[in-house]
């Protein structure tokens, strides 16, 4: 299997002006294997890309992994696989797996995840200045976004600059991926998400328990993703744009 992304397709565009054939780039998703220690969990559609934060966000959203450095090693295979190697219990698995409004896979947490008690968040502030250009350099990061229509991008803003940049074609699959960035030390979880996904419960309660202090989003979130942010402080915004802000809860830690 190789890690080509997109593709053409010729299509034919039907208006009151007549046909006219078109080339559309459309991105490839595939499907994934996940693994823990050899044993399988799970499968997921995602892009081909940052296949190892994926493989190791993917299990902390599924409440296999719990924090960053038990994760050891992450092997991609061109097969479709991707095996997690982690110092978690040997045959330990959430007691109760609850089925979310997720997609591509990933729509499932553990009870014990969505129930129990927060950790505090790693305090931090970001101004309106920062904002601005955290939201740009996002929509900025790649060209998938409009030559494709079909992908979510993800950012992480941290000491004043954007410390890691995902996409995928799920917005939990790319959000995942920023999470599993922070399981393998290569990006701090303090400082400020920004997805271009909705804020659902399960996208809340992944970044609060990660201890994301800030989580904004260009798009809405729900009822029970502000009940979440609500019970672990979160900072929620929602509507986000380089000059305007709808923020949910904890206001205090956007500084104007």
């Amino acid at each position: 299997m190789d890690n080509q992304i997109t593709m053409v397709q010729k299509t034919v565009l039907i208006s009151a002006a007549g046909r006219e054939e078109r080339q559309e780039t459309l991105a490839i998703e595939v499907p994934y294997k996940i693994a823990l220690n050899d044993k399988d969990i799970g499968t997921s559609m995602v892009l081909a890309t940052a296949l190892e934060e994926f493989g190791a966000g993917f299990l902390f959203g599924q409440g296999y992994v719990t924090k960053p450095g038990q994760v050891r090693e992450v092997l991609v295979c061109p097969e479709g696989r991707i095996s997690v190697h982690a110092d978690v219990e040997e045959g330990a698995e959430p007691e109760e797996v609850i089925i979310t409004s997720g997609c591509g896979g990933t729509g499932k947490i553990s009870r014990e995840m969505l129930e129990g008690a927060f950790d505090p968040l790693q305090e931090c502030t970001i101004s309106l200045h920062e904002v601005k250009r955290f939201i740009r350099e996002v929509l900025k990061k790649s060209p998938l976004g409009p030559a494709t229509h079909c992908v979510h991008g993800c950012g992480l803003w941290a000491d004043g600059q954007l410390q890691g940049f995902y996409e995928d074609v799920g917005r939990h699959n790319a959000v995942d991926k920023v999470i599993g960035a922070i399981l393998l030390g290569k990006i701090p979880a303090r400082g400020a998400i920004y997805t271009t996904g909705r804020l659902t419960s399960d996208m809340v309660l992944k970044c609060a328990r990660i201890g994301i202090p800030i989580v904004m989003s260009r798009t809405s979130p729900s009822s029970l993703g502000l009940a979440i942010a609500r019970r672990a402080g979160v900072t929620l915004v929602a509507y986000a744009r380089p000059d305007r802000l709808n923020v949910f809860n904890a206001p205090e830690r956007i500084i104007c």
